[in-house]
């Protein structure tokens, strides 16, 4: 990839110095070149979330210029939404996706449903709120098997974000797919932003970015306690 970075934490990144989206979220550095969520999540999916034409009326005649919402996520806890303007479809669409992959969060997931326990983050860990213009959106846990009981929109963000059960409920006027989009989003944001305690993220097994990091990490610590016990027995 051909690619000079022009920020610090594009040039950790080139540098190896940062090797994980978590560790470069970390940093609390302006996330501002696409490349670096590229090089860090290569597995990002896209999906176009509503095109509106907008027009304008000037002295030479009518203009029009395309309005498009995209997501972006790799389907394991990042997830990011973006718009753009422009007169053709295809470059705004580019500009869409990029902006989303430079407003890309991390979110939590656990089994915050009471009618599961499964011990698995497949949902939720606990009720979020999101709010955009006249839309609430209202994500709950839902035990396993369930699915993603909630509106096309907030399913298409909540797919990309690796969350497979949940409960949504929305108030306001969803017809407006932006608004509908960006407090799904905003929702997801609140799963971050709360802190949990050691107590809950271990009943709830609340998991913050990918779920085969934290899997790794627990088989390391069995492994680790596995052989100090060892020699104790023989």
């Amino acid at each position: 990839m051909d690619w000079t970075p022009k920020t610090r934490l594009g040039k950790m990144v080139l540098n190896g110095e940062v090797t994980t989206m978590s560790q470069a979220l970390a940093t609390k550095l302006p996330l501002r070149e696409p490349e670096i969520v590229d090089i860090l999540l290569p597995d990002l999916k896209d999906e176009v979330i509503d095109v509106n034409i907008v027009q304008r009326m000037t002295d030479s005649g009518r203009r029009v210029r395309f309005r498009i919402t995209c997501a972006v996520g790799n389907g394991d806890g990042f997830v990011g939404i973006g718009m753009s303007k422009g007169r053709e479809v295809g470059p705004s669409i580019r500009k869409a996706i990029d902006n989303a992959k430079l407003n890309i969060i991390e979110i939590k997931r656990g089994c915050g449903s009471w009618e599961c326990g499964c011990g698995t983050p497949h949902s939720l860990p606990f009720e979020v709120v999101g709010k955009a213009g006249s839309v609430e959106v209202h994500l709950k846990p839902a035990p396993r098997g369930i699915g993603l009981a909630t509106g096309d929109v907030a399913k298409s963000l909540l797919q990309l974000a690796g969350v497979k059960d949940s409960w949504g409920f929305v108030d306001g006027h969803t017809k407006t797919t932006v608004n509908y989009a960006i407090a799904t989003f905003e929702a997801l944001k609140k799963t971050a932003q709360i802190r949990v305690t050691e107590d809950q993220r271990n009943r709830l097994k609340i998991v913050s970015g990918p779920v085969s990091i934290h899997v790794a990490m627990t088989n390391m610590e069995q492994a680790k306690a596995a052989e100090a016990v060892a020699p104790k027995e023989q």
